[in-house]
Parts: C-alpha cells; sequence; structure tokens
C-alpha cells in the first residue's frame, strides 16, 4: 500500500457562461438560499442544493446521503429560513450528546440570544427562536400542548433512521404523525435501500415531500485489511471502482488475502495434529506461526496497529473496540508500550486544556476517576471513548480530536452515532460484536456506518477502513460486508402505555386509533399486503377455474369429491396416530435398555444382532450405542428402529471396553455371535411388529366404511370421466389450502398496529385508566410518565405505594424502573436499603407481576421486570456518600453511574408532575436536587 497520502480537496473548475447564467436564474429564485450559500468557503454539493431549494419552495424533504456527506448542511438551511421568515425550528437529534454539540455548533453561528437547548435534564433558553433539542422532549411537548411549539415553522429531524430502533424507534413515528400540518420536516437519514418507500410515507403523512438520495461519498474509502504488521488492499487492484474507492456489490477480493487465508485454515490443521506437548509449547509462545511457505502471519497487536497507521500517515484514527474493557485496556498498553504520538508543543497545548476543562471537577474525586492516567494518555495522543466514561470527560476527547490533538481514539460503536468526530482511517478489530444476548456478526449496515466516520472532507483526498486479520477469517465475508448496499428501514413502531392515555385524551379512542394507522409500521405492513392480496385475488380467480373444469353433468363433482377426501384425510390421521403410538412405544423399549442387553435392530444400515455398550437415553431421541456381528460400533438412531425392542439376552461388558479398539470390537462381537446362536425362533419378532401396516382402529374403519358406501352411492361414481374430474377437483383442494393460508397472512398484516393499540386501552380499560373514549382521572398521572415502565410507575403512584418513602429511599424505589444492567448475571444478588424501600421495592415488584399477567391476557408484553441493581447506589448518593464510597460498592464504571443518575433525575422529575397533591410530590423534587450534585452536576451539557 502506497504510504504517502497528501490531503487536501481538488480545485473547482471555473463553470462556463451558460452555467453562470443558470446559477444566476436559480439565485434570482432562491433568494434566502443565495444567501446561505455565502455563509460558506466551499461550493455546496448537488444534493445539499437541490434539497434545500425544495425546502425555500415550501416542501419537506428526506435526504438520505452517506455518513460525513454533509447532510446536515441542509438541516441548517431550513434553520437559516426560518431566522430569515420570522419563525422558529427546531433541531431533534435522537442522543443528548449529539445534541450538545449540534447547540454549540449552531450558538457559535447565531449566538446565545438566538438559540436554546432541551435535552430532559438540561433547559437552556428554551424560546429561543431556533431550539436544539432530543426527540424524545419533542414528543412530550407535542403531547403536553407546550405553548413553546407556537410559531414553529420548521423541523429538522436528524439521524432519522433511528426509528428502527427498537427501544426507542416509536418517539420518532409519533413525532412525524403529530406535528402541526404547517410545520415542514426536514429528515436527515443514513444510507437505506428503501428511502423511495420511507419517503413516500412521509408524503402522505406530512404532505409534499421530495426525496433526494446520494449513494456517493464525497472522500473515496479504501478497504483494507491489517495481517501481522502490513496493512493490504481487500479487494483486487484490477477492480476499477475499487481502485477508485467507490466498491460495488461482488468486487473481487485480493487473490493474496485469500492464499493467506488459506495458508491459516492449513496451518490450524496441521496445528491440531500435533502432539500435546507441542500444543502446550505453542500456547506459551506469541500468538504467530509459520504458514505455507515459509510467510508469517499473525493478529496485530494494538502498538503494531499505531505503528502500521503512523508508518503509513493514516492518523487520526478511530479503532472500533466493541468492548468498554477492552478500549480502556488499549489505552493502558499504549502507555505501557510507551506510544508518543504528539509533540512538545502539543502535549503542553493539551495539558492546558484539560485543566481549564475539568477545573471545577472535584479533587477529591480525580482519583477514583483515573483523571492522571486519563490526562497522560491525552497527552501522548491516545484516549478512549465509550459510554462507561464520565461524560465530561468524553467531551474533552471529542474537543481534543476536532483539534487535531489526539491522534488515536479506541471507542465502541455508540460513537458512530452521529457525533461529529470524522477520521483519516477507521480500524476494526473485530467483526462480531456483544448485542446484548450473544456475540453476534455486525451487519452490512453497521459496518458501513463504522467505516463511514473515515475520510474528513476538505481535510482528506481519501479515507481508509482497515479490518484486523482474526483465525479462521474469511476475505470474501468481509468483502461482503464492505460491498453491500442494502440497508432497508424497518419500523419499530408500537403504541405504549403513555402514548395511549395521551392520544386519547387528544383525540378520543377511536381519532387515535385511526391516526396510529398512520404509522410507517403500518404503512410498510399494508404494502406487504398488497403483494399477498394480489396473489390472493389470483388464486380465487384459479379457483373458480378449477371448479368449473370438474363440472360433472350427473351430480355435483366437488361434494362427491369432498367425500374422497374424507376417506384419505381419515386414513391419513389414523396412520399418523398409529405412528405417534408406535414411536412412544418405541422410546419407551429403548429406555429399558441396560449395558450388555443384546438386541435385534430392526431396521437401517445396522439391522440385525448388536449388544448395548451405552443406552445413550435421551426422552427426544434416545442414541444407544452398541457393537453388532460384524464388529461396527456405533451409535443408532431412531430411524433405525421402526419396531419396539427388548432384550434377547445379556453379557458382560469389559470394564475397560473402548470403542475405537478394533481388538476389543472382535472380541466383543465374537462373544455375541456365540450368545445369539442358540436364540430360540420365538424371540424373532412377527412382520407386524417390525412396522408393518395393521388394522384401522375400530371406531375409524367404522367411519371409513360408512363414507365408502356414501361414496358408492353417489351419482358421480358412475362417470367415465370421474378420474378426469377429481384431478381438478384435487388441484381445487390444494390451491384452496393455500389461498386460505394466504387469507390468515393478509388477516393478521391488517390493522396490526391498530389491533395492539386496542389491547393497550383494553388494560388500560380494565385498571380503570380509560372509559370508553375518554381518560379517567386516575389515568391522568400515566400522561406525565414517559419511561420504559410507565404503568408500573403509575399503578405504584395509585396505590400510594411510594408515600411513606423519604427521598433517599423513594431514589433507590424509582431506580428499579429505570435502571437495566448491561448483562443479566450484573443483576444477580443486589444490595437493597432496609426498612421502608426495601418494602416499598418488593411492592412494586408486585405491581410488575400482576401487570405481567394482564398483559399476558391481552397478548401484550411490554413490561420487563424492575431491576434491583442501581437501588444501593442511588440510595447512597441520595444520602450524600463520597463517589469514591458508591462506586466502591457496585460494578459500574463513572459514566455509567452519572447516565443512571441523569434518568433516574429525569423519572424523578415526570413522578413530581404526576403525583399531585401527595408527599410524594415534595419529596421527589427534593430528590432532584439531592442527585444532582458533584460528577452528576459537573457533567453539565456533555451527558
Amino acid at each position: 500500500m502506497d504510504a504517502d497520502l497528501s490531503t487536501g480537496s481538488p480545485q473547482p473548475v471555473e463553470p462556463g457562461p451558460a452555467e453562470r447564467y443558470a446559477s444566476f436564474s436559480r439565485d434570482r429564485k432562491h433568494p434566502v438560499f443565495r444567501d446561505f450559500t455565502a455563509l460558506y468557503d466551499f461550493p455546496l454539493d448537488d444534493f445539499q442544493a437541490r434539497a434545500c431549494r425544495e425546502i425555500e419552495e415550501g416542501r419537506g424533504v428526506l435526504v438520505a446521503a452517506p455518513t460525513g456527506s454533509g447532510k446536515t448542511i441542509v438541516g441548517e438551511f431550513a434553520i437559516h429560513l426560518a431566522l430569515a421568515t420570522g419563525r422558529k425550528a427546531f433541531y431533534t437529534t435522537p442522543i443528548k450528546a449529539l445534541s450538545n454539540q449540534k447547540y454549540h455548533d449552531l450558538l457559535e453561528r447565531y449566538g446565545p440570544d438566538q438559540v436554546g437547548l432541551l435535552t430532559g435534564d438540561n433547559t437552556v433558553n428554551g424560546e429561543a427562536p431556533i431550539v436544539v433539542m432530543t426527540t424524545e422532549v419533542l414528543r412530550n411537548m407535542l403531547y403536553a400542548g407546550s405553548p413553546t411549539l407556537l410559531g414553529l415553522g420548521f423541523v429538522v429531524m436528524d439521524e432519522v433512521h433511528y426509528l428502527a430502533d427498537r427501544s426507542r424507534g416509536a418517539v420518532w413515528e409519533e413525532v412525524i404523525i403529530h406535528l402541526p400540518e404547517s410545520v415542514t420536516l426536514v429528515s436527515l437519514s443514513a444510507t437505506v435501500s428503501n428511502a423511495e418507500e420511507f419517503g413516500e410515507w412521509l408524503s402522505t403523512v406530512r404532505g409534499d415531500t421530495t426525496t433526494i438520495l446520494e449513494e456517493k461519498r464525497p472522500v473515496p474509502l479504501y478497504q483494507h485489511v491489517m495481517v501481522g504488521k502490513r496493512i493490504t488492499d481487500l479487494f483486487a487492484s484490477s477492480d476499477v471502482d475499487a481502485a477508485a474507492g467507490f466498491v460495488k456489490e461482488g468486487a473481487p477480493v485480493n487473490g493474496e488475502l485469500m492464499r493467506i487465508a488459506r495458508d491459516d485454515w492449513a496451518s490450524t490443521r496441521i496445528r491440531d495434529r500435533r502432539s500435546p506437548r507441542d500444543r502446550n509449547a505453542r500456547n506459551t509462545g506469541k500468538d504467530r506461526r509459520n504458514v505455507g511457505n515459509g510467510r508469517r502471519v499473525w493478529i496485530p497487536s494494538r502498538v503494531d496497529v499505531i505503528d502500521a497507521l503512523e508508518r503509513d500517515r493514516l492518523l487520526p484514527a478511530i479503532v472500533f473496540v466493541f468492548s468498554r474493557v477492552g478500549c480502556d485496556a488499549a489505552v493502558t498498553q499504549c502507555l505501557s508500550a510507551n506510544v508518543r504520538l504528539t509533540s512538545l508543543e502539543e502535549r503542553e497545548e493539551i495539558h492546558d486544556y484539560v485543566e481549564a476543562a475539568c477545573a471545577d471537577l472535584p479533587v477529591e474525586d480525580r482519583h477514583v476517576l483515573g483523571y492522571h492516567d486519563w490526562l497522560d494518555g491525552l497527552t501522548r495522543g491516545v484516549a478512549a471513548h465509550h459510554a462507561g466514561m464520565l461524560p465530561a470527560f468524553k467531551e474533552v476527547v471529542e474537543e481534543l480530536y476536532l483539534r487535531g490533538l489526539i491522534k488515536v481514539v479506541f471507542a465502541t460503536e455508540t460513537l458512530a452515532l452521529g457525533i461529529n468526530m470524522p477520521a483519516r482511517t477507521v480500524v476494526i478489530e473485530k467483526l462480531t460484536k456483544w448485542n446484548g444476548e450473544t456475540h453476534a456478526d455486525i451487519t452490512p449496515g453497521e459496518y458501513t456506518q463504522l467505516t463511514g466516520r473515515a475520510g474528513r472532507r476538505g481535510l482528506d483526498v481519501e479515507g481508509h477502513g482497515v479490518v484486523l486479520w482474526q483465525p479462521g477469517m474469511n476475505p470474501g465475508e468481509v468483502a461482503g460486508l464492505a460491498s453491500t448496499r442494502t440497508y432497508p428501514l424497518r419500523s419499530s413502531f408500537r403504541p405504549s402505555y403513555n402514548m395511549a392515555v395521551n392520544l386519547v385524551q387528544q383525540f378520543g379512542r377511536s381519532t387515535s386509533r385511526e391516526l396510529l394507522e398512520q404509522s410507517f409500521a403500518q404503512f410498510q405492513a399494508d404494502k406487504a399486503v398488497v403483494g399477498l392480496a394480489r396473489q390472493l385475488k389470483k388464486a380465487e380467480d384459479a379457483l373458480e377455474g378449477y371448479r368449473e373444469a370438474a363440472t360433472c353433468d350427473k351430480g355435483d363433482f366437488m361434494e362427491y369429491a369432498a367425500l374422497r377426501r374424507r376417506i384419505s384425510d381419515a386414513e391419513k390421521d389414523a396412520s399418523r396416530a398409529r405412528r405417534a403410538d408406535r414411536r412412544d412405544e418405541i422410546v419407551h423399549s429403548l429406555s429399558r435398555l441396560k449395558p450388555g442387553d443384546v438386541i435385534d435392530v430392526p431396521s437401517g444400515k445396522f439391522s440385525g444382532y448388536a449388544v448395548v455398550v451405552d443406552p445413550g437415553y435421551d426422552a427426544d431421541s434416545p442414541r444407544p450405542y452398541v457393537v453388532t456381528l460384524d464388529r461396527q460400533a456405533r451409535r443408532l438412531a431412531m430411524v433405525d428402529f421402526q419396531a419396539p425392542v427388548h432384550a434377547l439376552s445379556r453379557m458382560r461388558i469389559p470394564k475397560s471396553f473402548n470403542g475405537r479398539n478394533p481388538q476389543m470390537r472382535r472380541d466383543l462381537a465374537n462373544t455375541l455371535r456365540e450368545r445369539t446362536r442358540d436364540i430360540p425362533p420365538s424371540h424373532l419378532r412377527s412382520i407386524d411388529e417390525r412396522g408393518g401396516k395393521g388394522a384401522l382402529p375400530a371406531g375409524v374403519e367404522r367411519e371409513v366404511n360408512a363414507l365408502r358406501q356414501q361414496l358408492k352411492a353417489h351419482p358421480c361414481h358412475s362417470c367415465p370421466e370421474r378420474e378426469d374430474h377429481a384431478r381438478w377437483a384435487e388441484r381445487w383442494f390444494k390451491l384452496r389450502r393455500d389461498a386460505d393460508t394466504l387469507a390468515r397472512r393478509v388477516e393478521s398484516r391488517t390493522n396490526t398496529v391498530a389491533r395492539q393499540f386496542d389491547r393497550v386501552c383494553e388494560v388500560l380499560t380494565a385498571l380503570g385508566y380509560l372509559e370508553g373514549e375518554e381518560v379517567t382521572p386516575l389515568g391522568r398521572p400515566l400522561m406525565r410518565l414517559y419511561s420504559e415502565l410507565d404503568l408500573v410507575a403509575a399503578e405504584s403512584l395509585r396505590l400510594k405505594v411510594w408515600d411513606p418513602l423519604t427521598p433517599s429511599e423513594l431514589a433507590a424505589a424509582l431506580s428499579t424502573l429505570v435502571f437495566e444492567a448491561r448483562r443479566p448475571d450484573d443483576a444477580s444478588a443486589p444490595r437493597l436499603p432496609g426498612g421502608r424501600s426495601k418494602d416499598a421495592i418488593a411492592a412494586m415488584v408486585r405491581v410488575w407481576a400482576d401487570l405481567d399477567a394482564l398483559e399476558r391476557e391481552h397478548k401484550l408484553d411490554f413490561l420487563r421486570q424492575p431491576d434491583l441493581g442501581f437501588a444501593w447506589a442511588a440510595y447512597r448518593w441520595a444520602e450524600g456518600d463520597d463517589l469514591d464510597d458508591v462506586l466502591g460498592e457496585i460494578e459500574l464504571a463513572a459514566g455509567d453511574f452519572v447516565r443512571w443518575m441523569k434518568q433516574l433525575i429525569d423519572l424523578a422529575g415526570q413522578v413530581s408532575n404526576a403525583a399531585g397533591d401527595s408527599p410524594v410530590r415534595k419529596n421527589a423534587r427534593e430528590l432532584v436536587d439531592r442527585l444532582r450534585r458533584g460528577v452528576v452536576a459537573y457533567s453539565g451539557l456533555a451527558d
């Protein structure tokens, strides 16, 4: 690979007279856009200009473009247009960190009087003409009918593809459906393959919307695999598109990588055949080995990676590790190896910036937060970035990286969610990650999102994606990830309890049901139904043709055919029942076998006499291990037993018997031959015992005989063309069965969201929260509770579970509704405060259990069990304990601690608003003040 990579952008070509005239005409038609372009010292791309002009002409837009292509400029134009026309603009993002970053960007351009921020726990100038917020905040404002919505002209929905997110995606659809018609929606999405479908839905629910697709990256992206200390191209150099940095699907893989993969596989086979002593010797050394023709292949270390990137002038880089512990360990490894990527001047600048930025960080907390090691890594140009870090630390890393002072960031995939941290190179350590349940392969969409950060527009002429070699890697699969272009956007929308009461309060139950049928989820289901319905119509037409072809002049042939079918079905059912009974008999007989039993295997490849060495009994699939007369040692399967077996004799099995030893098998087979020579013929089973057909049960036989008499008496029985008619009738019955299946599929997909909404409303009605078309006074507190366990919180309020609690005890109780352990094992045997808080938590778990049973009755599954793993930490922090003491009691990173505290503060605020005139209201407000201290308060806008 060429090491000398320059930076900079190609010089624009001077436009000709015709182009200048066309530009002049457009400027006259779009004066606000003309003024907007003057704010930038570079020309906008065609897709950006098209989108901005559409917005100025009064249309909404959906812009789907690759990461780093500059689609946020379209959102910034909507803000510019709002100010120019005296209207408000909201800029929404999926995560608080992205909201904070966008807030600072707009603050720099428009000033503090023009820009506000609303993220749930931060409110800055909320009535400003430009307000940046998380999407949840806008959803809550819509339901509450907030006066802040007055004068709203534009809403920018950044990262709108987030509506596919399982846990939070519904919020995007709620906002899109409920925004006033007068608001122009600007939707910005990563590349998705069904953008036209999404745009079609937006046009349906929002009016005139233009879909603008941009598939080409502004900076070419080259794909590589790092094998040992060498970075090798992933695709064949002969591929023109890959050579230009724009890979197409099916691009050929570099032959050298394929040879390395084959050699690696061959070396693994050779290594597996070595003696244990050889393998132990190998395991104690480095993970390096000679392969094939002497070339050495190994997994590159993190220090090797940095050395190679620095050597090939590929810094700055983001290395995705997919593990918080791995990110921190990577920085530690760099420090141990004395990695230093910064100059003396840069180190001094980093030190001064960090000290100033963290001046308000409590000195007593610095040690527990690992401040000094963190600062040491920063001054060397390396840092970690993950959700377990203190939010303020992450903000410092982001700022230093943007300034070009941090050269390598080891990050989890959360960094890929829109935060502005582009790199020249992105490195992916492994192609698997923990998804909360198991280690799963990353998808092509995830791979594209991660590598999309490579190539800084205006700084790099090309970006680079590098995957590190792993044992057993298939370069073809890596190439598939890098070249796939199909990332469909799928709705995750479902109506929640909080959504239901807010909708019913505003629109009534019937209108709410109709509104939900406008969701993208239902739109996608309906589009699928269109195709199914077309198939069903064809099937119905064909059925009519088959019926006509089966017409008989002697009588109703379909009636005659139905009799024939009833006879066939009765015989088949009896046969299936007989086979099921026979299988039960066979399994029962195998369960009685013991080592040393001599049996006659009734069928299969190893039929004949055998001796049981190991019964291998399993209730679902018995697998006895036997030795046969021809000296075979095999584990049999159910297919070898078409009839029950029983021991014909017994013989001794030597304790030292080993089925892999030919001599032992020979000796045992000889003994078996002697033992079976004199077995009397009476032990041999009849043909019927070996699987013969046997007679029908008496009741079934009477039914079949009666049907046969009706069949013979039917006038169509004597028709000379009876069998021709029967063939058409049989086709009719088969197609009828297929058509019925299609009809069920159509029914299951029609009004799916509305039916789920009905079930939610039935649960709320059973609890007394809804009555007919209205929300009852009992249900109104639920309108202010937006947490995942909204209904558990509402019921706990209604049942006065929290009334006796102090603010600290309330902290412990509420924490169970927001906290969720990253892995189930993390929440085992949690420590709980005693007394009233423990009783309250027990009562909340009982509330959840009752609601869970009610949900099951109505075929719903929304509410997870409360998680007790954060209760002790929440209680101690509310009591005023030091950070060191609290973190010492729980296995939780500082960043996670702050994040859960922020969510707990958010829920406490909701509870205080929902509690009405009760003791909980005052305690919840006091709790917010108690929790917002130390590092929790210090995190400020960084969360």
